[in-house]
């Protein structure tokens, strides 16, 4: 049978990693971003196991939007990881108008809105996998990370929630907690890449996660450079 796959923000960095690690692994997966990024190589290589949106997720309307297609294509959904997100780095007393908005909207709504609008296709299985990609910044106070640390604390607790509810139907959750890693956050840094980790080491520990979950539930998993935090 089929296995689904939703990955949010899948057309760069971690997440076009997890879209790749899947789609090497048969899941049929749908991506939703902004822009298309790598995604369009994807296609032509995976063609109709590989389905992309391209959406705001700043804005609710949009998530529904969404969530109404993958219910009209598919029954049952195997895997969710809310990837999608953004960091606008200031100290809270100095960041501008309206950053904490867009990043608890992106950080924290559209997670939270998509995964009730597409428990529905989890809950009748009583299976699924719900990843949240949370940060260092979901335990660590970062100067001149304001709201993005705020927005990250938020995210995993909505995670710690999400677990503790969806127990009796037998969905997972995990919360990634990722320090810094090798994207296009990092552009023009004149450190080594072996500072960072890769994208590819994050999509390797959610499939390990999956592989396991009869046995376990990796309910907080943290991932550092092997030198520690930049």
């Amino acid at each position: 049978m089929q296995k689904n796959a939703i990955v949010t923000g899948g057309s760069k960095g971690i997440g076009l990693a997890i879209v790749m690690k899947l789609l090497t692994e048969n899941y049929k997966v749908f991506s939703v971003s902004r822009t298309i990024g790598e995604l369009a190589t994807l296609k032509e290589k995976y063609g109709s196991q590989l389905d992309i949106t391209l959406l705001d997720f700043s804005i609710v309307e949009n998530i529904l939007i969404f969530a109404n297609k993958i219910e009209n294509e598919i029954n049952a959904l195997d895997i969710l990881v809310n990837n999608a997100g953004v960091f606008l780095p200031g100290t809270i007393h100095e960041e501008k108008e309206g950053h904490f908005e867009m990043q608890m909207q992106l950080n924290v709504a559209a997670p939270y809105h998509l995964t009730r609008a597409v428990l529905s296709l989890m809950m009748p299985q009583k299976d699924g996998y719900i990843f949240n990609i949370c940060s260092t910044a979901s335990i660590v106070p970062y100067i001149n990370g304001g709201s993005y640390c705020i927005s990250k604390h938020a995210l995993l607790g909505f995670s710690k929630v999400l677990r503790k509810e969806l127990i009796p139907f037998g969905i997972s959750v995990s919360s990634i907690l990722p320090g810094a890693t090798l994207t296009d956050s990092w552009a023009g840094s004149n450190l080594p890449e072996t500072r960072f980790i890769k994208p590819e080491n994050i999509a390797n520990t959610i499939w390990f996660a999956i592989q396991n979950r009869k046995q376990m539930v990796m309910e907080e998993i943290l991932l550092r450079p092997f030198e520690g935090d930049i």
